[in-house]
């Protein structure tokens, strides 16, 4: 397999960890292409947070993404992570 589908795969189990491990609005996995980082992209929206969990920063080094900064938004984080 190639770098490419092997990053789209930890990108794509990191999002569905985050899924299940915190209450969410929206998680997306951009594609190189699509994405403004110009890399595999977890893009997230999570629910009364004013920080990012432990639990979805453990997600994200496990995946070995790293996090993108992101202005604060009143009532919801945003998490961005490029690998």
């Amino acid at each position: 397999m190639s770098c490419t589908v092997e990053d789209r795969k930890q990108v794509r189990r990191a999002a569905r960890a985050i899924r299940d491990a915190v209450p969410t609005i929206a998680v997306d996995v951009v594609a190189p292409n699509a994405s403004r980082h110009d890399a595999w992209t977890l893009d997230a929206v999570l629910r009364d947070r004013e920080s990012v969990p432990p639990e979805v920063l453990r997600e994200l080094t496990l995946a070995g993404l790293t996090l993108q900064p992101v202005p604060s938004q009143a009532g919801y984080q945003h998490v961005v992570a490029t690998i």
